[in-house]
């Protein structure tokens, strides 16, 4: 993926716009999944100190900002390390959700920023692994969210603010979701990112299918353009600002 492209797009601007707007400056700020350094940069223009994390130590030299490999399940941090920390577009990727989020809650001092898809239909997208011939999730996203799943995930904040960013039709029905199955999902979400969440191969598209697996996809594609002409467009992204509650 080329990401200086894709932070450009428009729908990438107004994200970030939405979670600057949720910061309050402090001292310190934990940032997770700091990938290629998009929201580093951003964030000492509101924290004197910037922890950016992702699985591999972030790959970049940014002032005030210190780099370091850790996992999200398993923060090397001690209690209420951090003013606020800062998790977005990490914890739909992530298989043991509540060790994640029972992690930031520990290392979080006053605040956290939670940035997700919201009420994602995860059978959009799907891929299938040409090694092991699995299926996997587009994107990497293993969980859908909305709301109140959300705030039961941090018991002990409450909601300062909300926002809804851009929109989304990316929605499938069970029937086409088994038919793309079938046909291999030759449209799914393959990027050279992307891994098999079964075996750990790179992902990438199937170059050749037969007959019967280019009339299952054609169908599948047919039932979600119809299906598409009675669906209402809903936010894409959703992005809170938790408060941790007086004890």
């Amino acid at each position: 993926m080329d990401l200086t492209a894709y932070r450009a797009t428009e729908r990438e601007r107004e994200r970030t716009q939405s979670l600057l707007r949720l910061l309050v400056p402090g001292d310190s700020v934990l940032e997770i999944g700091a990938r290629d350094g998009h929201f580093s940069k951003l964030l000492p223009d509101y924290f004197r100190e910037v922890t950016a994390l992702d699985l591999t130590k972030p790959q970049f030299d940014i002032e005030r900002v210190r780099t370091v490999a850790g996992d999200v399940r398993s923060l090397e941090f001690e209690d209420r390390s951090f003013d606020c920390v800062f998790c977005t577009e990490v914890l739909e990727h992530v298989n043991g959700l509540d060790q994640a989020t029972a992690e930031i809650r520990r290392v979080a001092k006053k605040r956290i920023i939670i940035g997700v898809p919201y009420c994602q239909d995860i059978r959009w997208g799907r891929t299938t692994c040409k090694n092991c011939l699995e299926v996997s999730p587009g994107w990497g996203h293993v969980h859908s969210f909305d709301e109140r799943k959300l705030m039961r995930l941090f018991p002990e904040f409450s909601l300062q603010t909300r926002e809804f960013v851009s929109s989304n039709k990316e929605r499938t029905n069970a029937l086409s979701t088994w038919l793309f199955d079938l046909a291999g999902n030759p449209w799914g979400k393959y990027n050279d990112e992307d891994k098999c969440l079964h075996c750990g191969s790179t992902l990438t598209s199937p170059v050749l299918r037969n007959l019967p697996q280019r009339g299952c996809s054609a169908l599948a594609t047919a039932l979600n353009q119809l299906q598409g002409l009675f669906v209402k467009p809903w936010p894409l992204w959703i992005h809170l600002a938790l408060q941790r509650n007086q004890s």
